[in-house]
């Protein structure tokens, strides 16, 4: 088999290699690319004659895989397999699958240092210390006792939920089904928005969750309350959010995702707006979580060699 991995995968080659031949084996022909291209016609020359390619959060379109008869299996080194037309692989056949799970950690770490900073001021009291500056109009708040909130109660999302009980925090989870997880309180997506002080996101990105959160769910959050995004930009209206900021309806949030990668325009509008962290889209990348997704790769190729398919998507 012909097997392609279309760009790095934040580890150095040498790493990337000696997981993928300890797993897979050395029998097949694999081709490393050591550079990120998102061209069409670049990601199509790369792909030609390969059975099966290895892609992160890169587009890859019907039109690419039109051009590719060999092509029998896309591994997504991500969670999200958004970009990548699924559709049209249902149609010809082709094999997909993602890497659930290697990042979710990572995504529940930077969730509450996101919010601690926000809870806390930690950036303004840093800027303030070297400014010659006090605590004045900087003191914060505690997590413990607050009611947190999470949209999608998922693995990254379940793992936010324990995070926040460990801090003394109320629990509730809205989630397409109702599940069993100690201390959580299953509720609607309107009672959730009504009650929780901090709310985090961590739905995928489908056509249902595209403009999930809007206006008018913002209009139902409390006052003080914070927001949080590590999810996919889409699912978000940013102007809404930039507006509900901005007209003190919630009083932070952070987000780590836009509707495209950064980097962002600086017109945007959550870019202007008031009490918004924002990072460029490194919720799921620490060391740790790259070294993980390397194995899961590789696992997802000997799994669907093997005729025994894993993480599978279609």
């Amino acid at each position: 088999m012909k097997i392609t991995f279309l760009e790095p995968l934040g580890i150095s080659g040498e790493s990337l290699k000696e997981i993928v031949e300890r797993i897979v084996g050395t029998q097949h022909e694999i081709t490393y690319y050591h550079d990120r291209n998102e061209d069409p016609a670049v990601l199509t020359e790369r792909s030609q004659g390969a059975d099966c390619v290895v892609l992160s959060n890169i587009k890859y379109s019907r039109d690419i895989m039109e051009k590719c008869p060999e092509l029998k299996m896309i591994c997504v080194a991500f969670t999200g397999v958004d970009l990548v037309d699924v559709d049209f692989c249902r149609e010809r056949g082709i094999r997909v699958c993602n890497c659930a799970g290697y990042s979710t950690a990572a995504v529940a770490d930077l969730v509450f240092g996101l919010v601690i900073d926000l809870a806390r001021n930690i950036l303004a009291c840093n800027d303030a210390v070297r400014k010659g500056g006090t605590k004045q109009g900087l003191v914060g708040f505690e997590l413990e006792g607050k009611k947190f909130g999470v949209i999608g109660a998922g693995a990254i999302g379940e793992r936010v939920l324990k995070i926040a009980q460990a801090f003394g925090c109320e629990t509730y989870a809205y989630n397409r089904s109702v599940k069993e997880i100690p201390g959580v309180t299953f509720v609607s997506m309107e009672e959730l928005l009504k009650t929780c002080d901090i709310v985090s996101v961590h739905v995928p990105q489908t056509v249902d969750t595209i403009g999930l959160i809007g206006k008018e769910q913002f209009a139902m959050m409390k006052k003080h309350a914070l927001f949080i995004n590590t999810a996919r930009g889409p699912i978000v209206d940013s102007q809404a959010l930039a507006d509900a900021l901005n007209e003190g309806t919630i009083a932070g949030a952070a987000v780590d995702v836009f509707e495209m990668e950064p980097p962002v325009p600086q017109e945007h509008a959550l870019l202007h707006a008031k009490n918004l962290m924002a990072t460029p889209h490194v919720a799921f990348a620490s060391r740790q979580a790259f070294e993980k997704r390397a194995v899961i790769v590789a696992e997802n190729i000997k799994g669907w060699l093997a005729g025994n398919m894993q993480n599978e998507i279609c």
